[in-house]
């Protein structure tokens, strides 16, 4: 990408897609970088903090093998296979792999327990999955359930052939490092990542090849114009969410730079994170506002403690960045945060870019060059600016989703004519700057995680002390929000704090660790309609009810 343009106007009025017939992820983003030998594309630190770094050459040798074995084993282009895994080498050699042999990734985050795990690899069909020692457990524990599942290959697991698992090195081990990578067109399928909504169980965001090539566009912009020479990103997001893999490390192989990782094996640690940006002298960030929440409050004065003077360009995204955090980049950073906007369905198409524009703390930013977005009403009408209604995007627009695995009628809902609807509210004012209100569903915003309600409160009911159980967000400084859970309990249980633990671990085992509920309050009967339905404004009312409570107690 080369940016037209010294000004935002300048360079919109310059921009046009190009997308060549052929064009495969796997490809763009390691292959034709591999030439060069010694490129660097992966610094990784691993459990014991021992550094690795992984040249392009060495990813399209491995993840060459990986598709020889993939293929020798049956695996066709079409065919979905799942990731459970850690961001980590083995991870991005099979992201490419997949890519390569023309399959469908279906990423999975390493938190989720065995109800979700289960749920993704029935609904995607998925052939296969490859994962880790950590996580080859859940996935031994629901194989039976999962009649498509043939294949299962796990990161340092030997062949065990009662089980016939595979062992991930032995499987490279086999297949030869010379591969023709399936020749894909840009609206080819990719990849579904599942994401959640307001009811029923997760849907699958079936997502083409050209969302590289998008991306490439939202990230440069939202980064300030990147890359720059010598550009290294860091991100702590995980690899198997759409901001950790298509706003982060894709891009920036992409463009042929490198990234720094390391093993994520418990909660965000701050001093870590301020300690690898110092130490390999990172230039550029993506991360979720709630990140930068916790290193606010965890590290005073981090320009006097860590080498921060490489830090160029940092854009946040996944919830509302809020002016203390913008006015804190500024003082202890020394850099304007780039705030952005974008779902899983589509992702992303509006950011601020500091270097070309003005930026406006609590704004999302502006349309992304190539990107039309507007706000719209209930018939499909652009409104007229400061005017309140859904943000919407016009297609064709290659960051939009192809639709919903096998869930026709749930993608029409989502369009209007040729908008597809966010579901998201506010306003756009006259300068083209977007300012979020909120949203129309129940959805739960949470560190930069999108929360079903359904899935959480379907979780919720299969523990054997549980009657009913209805989740909301409720404010929380650090996240943004956190999920409450509402519980009528069966008769005759005992509620207490070994009870509310219980149902806690119950949840987080099935379910994404964030997705518990951290607060739960127990009722004697759950508001509801005359038709049945629970009604979340009354149980809102009840906490904020409760709430008002504590606060007048703490003020005595």
């Amino acid at each position: 990408m080369v940016w037209q343009g010294n000004t935002y106007e300048e360079i919109c009025r310059n921009f046009k897609w190009e997308f060549p017939e052929f064009f495969n992820i796997g490809v763009d983003i390691c292959d034709k970088w591999a030439n060069d030998k010694y490129r660097l594309a992966l610094i990784y630190l691993d459990e014991d903090e021992r550094e690795h770094k992984i040249t392009y050459w060495e990813l399209k040798n491995a993840s060459n093998r990986l598709a020889n074995a993939l293929r020798e084993w049956g695996v066709e282009r079409g065919d979905r296979i799942g990731i459970l895994m850690a961001p980590a080498p083995e991870t991005l050699i099979s992201h490419i792999a997949v890519y390569k042999l023309g399959a469908i990734l279906v990423p999975m985050i390493q938190l989720f327990g065995t109800m979700a795990i289960e749920y993704r690899l029935k609904n995607s069909g998925a052939r296969g999955v490859i994962t880790d020692r950590k996580n080859l457990p859940k996935v031994l524990e629901i194989k039976d359930r999962l009649p498509d599942l043939k294949l299962i290959i796990a990161v340092d697991a030997a062949m065990d052939k009662d089980k016939d698992i595979l062992d991930f090195e032995a499987t490279l081990e086999k297949g030869s490092r010379y591969f023709t990578p399936v020749a894909t067109k840009p609206d080819d399928p990719a990849l579904i990542i599942y994401t959640s909504g307001t009811t029923g169980p997760p849907k699958g965001a079936l997502h083409g090849h050209r969302l590289m090539i998008a991306e490439a566009t939202n990230t440069g912009f939202s980064l300030d114009l990147f890359p720059q020479k010598g550009d290294l990103l860091w991100t702590h997001c995980d690899w198997a969410y759409i901001a950790g893999s298509f706003t982060a490390l894709y891009p920036t192989m992409h463009y042929g730079h490198a990234i720094v990782e390391y093993a994520k094996t418990g909660r965000f640690d701050a001093e870590k994170a301020f300690s690898i940006i110092s130490k390999y002298g990172v230039t550029v960030i993506f991360a979720i506002a709630t990140a930068f929440r916790i290193m606010m409050h965890a590290v005073k004065n981090p320009k006097e403690r860590f080498d921060l003077d490489e830090l160029r360009s940092i854009t946040v995204g996944g919830e509302n960045m809020g002016k203390d955090l913008f006015e804190w980049g500024q003082r202890s950073l020394g850099v304007k945060f780039n705030e952005n906007y974008g779902m899983t369905e589509c992702d992303f198409m509006v950011a601020n870019c500091s270097k070309i524009m003005d930026v406006h703390p609590g704004s999302m930013g502006r349309a992304i060059p190539g990107h039309i977005v507007e706000v719209i009403d209930e018939q499909g009408n652009v409104l007229s600016p400061d005017t309140y209604g859904e943000f919407a995007i016009k297609r064709p627009d290659p960051s939009i989703f192809l639709g919903y695995w096998g869930n026709p009628e749930a993608t029409e809902k989502r369009f209007i004519g040729d908008w597809f609807r966010t579901g998201d509210y506010g306003t756009k004012d006259e300068n083209g700057y977007f300012w979020f209100t909120g949203r129309k569903d129940y959805v739960i915003e949470s560190g930069g995680y999108r929360i079903g309600p359904g899935e959480v409160e379907d979780a919720l009911v299969k523990h054997a002390a549980v009657k009913l159980a209805a989740v909301i967000g409720v404010p929380d400084e650090i996240r943004g929000e956190i999920v409450k859970a509402f519980i009528v309990p069966e008769p005759d249980v005992k509620v207490d704090k070994v009870l509310e633990d219980d149902i806690k671990q119950h949840v987080k085992g099935r379910l994404e660790a964030h997705a518990y509920p951290r607060e739960i309050e127990f009722l004697a009967e759950m508001p509801m309609t005359d038709t049945g339905k629970i009604m979340k404004n009354e149980l809102r009312k009840i906490d904020e009810k409760g709430r008002s409570k504590t606060k007048a107690g703490k003020a005595t």
